[in-house]
Order: structure tokens, then C-alpha cells, then sequence
């Protein structure tokens, strides 16, 4: 299949037939979880809403307002309350730009749109597929208000960016079809994106197709144009966590890297990576080890991960609290590393499962 860029417009969609009379959806009684790779693009996403949507999707940003977007709870209970619980990744309800002159007082206009966003790394589209018009439903009579689907494959590329649809038949007879728009990150040639100036297409260039012997000179040159890019601390982090986290390396391709990193052209980088978050991990290392403990280092990651998160949520939200700070010190490891991810997206204290006071 042709690789498209993210100027053109979206592909007429194609065509997938259930056939069978009587047909029947059914969904297995599950809980999707969220898993790692979700949480990351879920953060990512939200963080850079606005160039998601120009870097794939530009022909429908002039109608939107991205700016203003008001991101929703994404549970989905079917058939309560016995039924399977499905959990949406991103619902954003976002204004519609009213053109001028187009007032027209006899017909009445939608205000509003849902944008649902949905991110699949299994390497096939057969799972998530079925699933949408069931998504479109709930979310259409929930919230009265039209919907945009709207579908990030990580392993499948399909034609880069377009439109697909399934398409339901009884006995022959076409009775709905539904169409969704996808981004297919594999799909995409990785070199026009990493030369553009959407930072999150910088980044995303991990994710796409990349010839074989230059990998480790893509994700380098990311990192580099990633360090002189007018970015906050806390974007400029995200966007280098997503290309070390998926650019395909096995342990002699990150090796490579690390070489290549070091030569004076990436100097600027290994500045960068001088982060808030390294600081805070190396101090309170060095406290660890001056206390003198066997467990200094053990410890000092964790206090230098406490660093980081108190320190971005009082660039956030307000000043720790001895109740906050409690609360934080009573939490894992790895809770502190997800705190760190998700506290640039998340509208509260309260969103993020923390006292407010």
C-alpha cells in the first residue's frame, strides 16, 4: 500500500463486510485495561491536542477549536448493571468555529463535537473495529451531540492517514455502515515528519517507517531537533520519553545511539538529558549514599522521583501540602513514575487520584 503524507486529505474509506442473517454483535464480558503504551499516548495526546490534530488531520482542525477542548469520563457501562464495562481511551468535547455569515436562524447547527480517540498497539485491526459503532452509540445518546471517531494504530499502517469503515449486511442487504478516521503511524514515511516542525510529529517519527540501517540516526536526530525545540520542561520530557520508549532498538541499536550521542553534533541532547527528572533521580541518590545505606541508591531514586513530582505539581496546581506530600511518600515507585507522566495532562489534584488538600 501507498504511503501517504499528513497534508493529504483523508482516502475514501474501505470496505469491510459482516454477512450472515441473522446477525448478531456480541462483546465478551471483560475490562479493557489500560496498559503502559496507552498511558503514554493517552498524556501525549492531551498534552498536544492542537498539533495531533494539524500533524494528521488538518482538513477537519479548521472546524474545530482544539484549544478549548473539555476531556470526558471514558467509562462505558453496558447493559448495567450486570454488563461488560468498557473503558474509552480519550472523549474530548470540543467547540465548532462558526464561520461568518453563516447564521442561519432556521437551522440549527451543532455547537459542539466528540472527538473519540482510540489507541491500538496490537499488530491488527480486527479487534477494534467491531467495537466503534457500539463506542459511537453510547457516546451519541449520551451526550446528544455528533461524533468523530477517530483510531491510532502503533503496529499497523494501513495507508498512513485515511477513512475506514465496517459496513454490516443481513442476507445480502447493507443495513449500516459506520466510518471512522485512522492514523496508521507505520505507514508513515518517519523522514518528512522529523524534518517538519510539529514537535509531536518529531517524536512520533519512532513510530514510523524507518529504513532498517537508519535507526539510530533517526531517533538521534529527534532527540536533537526535540532539544532546541521551544517546549516546556514537562512536554520536552514526554516527547523524549516517546522516542526512547519506541524507537525499535535491541540492546546493540541503543548501544549505537549512546555512541552517536556522544559526538560533538549531539552535545545540545546530552544537555537536555540533564532533566529535572535526572537531577532529582541523581540528588536524591547522593543522599542515599551519604546517609550510608546498602539501600542508598534504592532509595534515592525513589526520593529523587518524590522531587520530580512535587516539583511539577507546583508548576501546575499549588504548593505541596504536609497532607499532599504524606499521601505521596505512602506511594510505590512506580505510582511516582506514573504521577510524573500524567500530572502535564491532568485538570486536578483530584483527577490524578491525590487530596486536594
Amino acid at each position: 500500500m501507498r504511503r501517504v503524507s499528513g497534508a493529504e486529505r483523508a482516502r475514501a474509506p474501505r470496505r469491510e463486510t459482516n454477512v450472515g442473517c441473522p446477525l448478531t454483535l456480541a462483546f465478551p464480558r471483560v475490562i479493557l485495561l489500560l496498559m503502559d503504551h496507552d498511558q503514554r499516548f493517552k498524556t501525549l495526546i492531551r498534552e498536544f491536542f492542537s498539533e495531533f490534530l494539524i500533524l494528521f488531520f488538518a482538513r477537519w482542525t479548521a472546524y474545530l477549536d482544539a484549544s478549548a477542548a473539555e476531556w470526558l469520563d471514558k467509562e462505558i457501562f453496558s447493559n448495567p448493571p450486570d454488563g461488560p464495562l468498557h473503558v474509552l481511551d480519550l472523549v474530548a468535547r470540543v467547540p465548532i468555529r462558526q464561520e461568518d455569515g453563516d447564521d442561519n436562524p432556521t437551522e440549527a447547527k451543532p455547537s459542539l463535537v466528540l472527538i473519540h480517540i482510540e489507541i491500538e498497539s496490537p499488530d491488527r485491526t480486527t479487534i477494534i473495529k467491531p467495537r466503534l459503532p457500539s463506542y459511537y452509540r453510547h457516546l451519541r445518546d449520551t451526550y446528544k451531540l455528533p461524533v468523530l471517531p477517530i483510531v491510532v494504530f502503533l503496529k499497523v499502517g494501513l495507508e498512513g492517514i485515511g477513512a475506514d469503515c465496517v459496513v454490516e449486511e443481513v442476507c445480502g442487504l447493507e443495513v449500516n455502515r459506520f466510518q471512522y478516521l485512522y492514523v496508521g503511524l507505520p505507514g508513515l514515511n518517519a523522514l518528512e515528519y522529523l524534518q517538519g516542525e510539529n514537535w509531536l510529529g518529531v517524536a512520533l517519527t519512532a513510530l514510523m517507517s524507518i529504513p532498517r540501517e537508519q535507526i539510530e540516526q533517526f531517533g538521534a536526530e529527534a532527540l536533537r531537533r526535540l532539544a532546541s525545540a521551544p517546549l516546556t520542561e514537562q512536554q520536552r520530557y514526554l516527547l523524549d520519553d516517546c522516542v526512547y520508549a519506541y524507537l525499535p532498538l535491541d540492546e546493540a541499536g541503543k548501544s549505537k545511539l549512546e555512541q552517536i550521542l556522544q559526538t560533538e553534533t549531539y552535545v545540545e541532547v546530552r544537555a537536555m538529558n540533564q532533566t529535572i527528572f535526572e537531577k532529582g533521580i541523581e540528588k536524591g541518590i547522593e543522599k542515599g549514599i551519604e546517609k550510608g545505606r546498602r539501600e542508598g541508591i534504592e532509595k534515592g531514586r525513589r526520593e529523587g522521583h518524590m522531587e520530580l513530582v512535587c516539583s511539577l505539581i507546583e508548576k501546575r496546581f499549588s504548593p505541596v501540602s504536609a497532607v499532599l506530600l504524606d499521601h505521596l511518600e505512602q506511594l510505590p515507585l512506580d505510582e511516582l513514575k506514573r504521577l510524573a507522566l500524567s500530572i502535564g495532562s491532568a485538570d486536578s489534584l483530584v483527577g490524578l487520584g491525590l487530596p486536594e488538600a
